[in-house]
């Protein structure tokens, strides 16, 4: 059973392959073993991404746990995971189209108990090593970027690095639009925060320290289900990678599974196909 439908899981293995370089053997003697198929690597990888299992439990008879990390270093030296997602979200703009005049953005504490370049002290885990996610998406919760950064580091202080690979994504999306609205909660309300967002010509809309507002002023909650969307992924809830390059390559990889799910429901009410779920709820 795959670790996810196979409606998603398909077309995103089918993109993810188009997209690898040629690979040339450079073996003098051209009589190493067979190269284990890109396609099995790939399935594996989602299942450890999902699962959050160890390679070694990953591995059976058609891979080996060597291959999977091997091949996971590899793609990472050709930046696959950025290139997929950046592929997923093009085609979700052109069907259903991203709301990016309307963005929201918070961060996430997860447990990293491997530590690693990612990881630091968590002041809501008693001090043990954990992981936080600051979190970028539109205005309907299509994580656009996801920055990975110790956890004893405040949300209001990664914002400038998640921006920044906001303006990135017009390489990949086309223009993005000049004065975007961003919503915050109170851990970004300082004076520093909003000159940077008038620099940059976004519109704040932050929630003042102190005061009681629920969670759906100002379309904050897209952002919180986006991030317990992101826990639903084993390797992400308990990470145990230990380099950042890991950690990106396979935040690169559930965004691009969120994206293509939320693109399946919202295609539905839009268009037909042969293979159209015949549900929108997709696990």
């Amino acid at each position: 059973m795959p670790a996810v439908p196979s409606c998603i899981i398909e077309p995103l293995r089918e993109e993810f392959l188009a997209q690898l370089p040629p690979r040339t053997d450079t073996h003098p003697l051209g009589c190493h073993n067979p190269r284990i198929p890109d396609h099995v690597v790939f399935d594996k990888l989602i299942r450890v991404l999902v699962c959050g299992t160890s390679y070694e439990r990953a591995a059976d008879a058609t891979c080996s746990a060597t291959t999977l990390r091997r091949r996971r270093d590899e793609w990472i030296t050709h930046g696959m995971g950025q290139a997929l997602h950046h592929a997923v979200l093009n085609a979700y703009d052109r069907l259903i189209g991203l709301d990016l005049e309307h963005l929201c953005a918070d961060g996430c504490q997860t447990k990293a108990p491997s530590g690693g370049e990612c990881a630091g002290r968590s002041p809501v885990d008693r001090g043990k090593q954990g992981l936080k996610r600051s979190q970028l998406t539109d205005g309907y919760g299509i994580p656009l970027i996801t920055h990975p950064a110790p956890a004893n580091i405040r949300d209001h202080t990664l914002l400038p690095a998640t921006l920044d690979g906001y303006d990135d994504l017009a390489t990949a999306l086309g223009p993005l639009p000049e004065h975007p609205a961003l919503s915050l909660d109170a851990g970004y309300d300082y004076r520093w925060v909003h000159e940077h967002l008038a620099e940059r010509g976004i519109s704040a809309r932050i929630v003042p320290r102190g005061a009681r507002v629920p969670i759906h002023t100002g379309g904050r909650w897209v952002v919180e289900r986006t991030n317990a969307w992101m826990n639903d992924f084993g390797k992400l809830a308990r990470c145990t990678e230990r380099r950042r390059a890991c950690v990106e390559f396979y935040l690169c990889l559930a965004s691009a599974i969120i994206t293509v799910r939320s693109l399946i429901r919202r295609a539905r009410y839009l268009y037909r196909w042969d293979t159209r779920p015949c549900s929108p709820r997709l696990r």
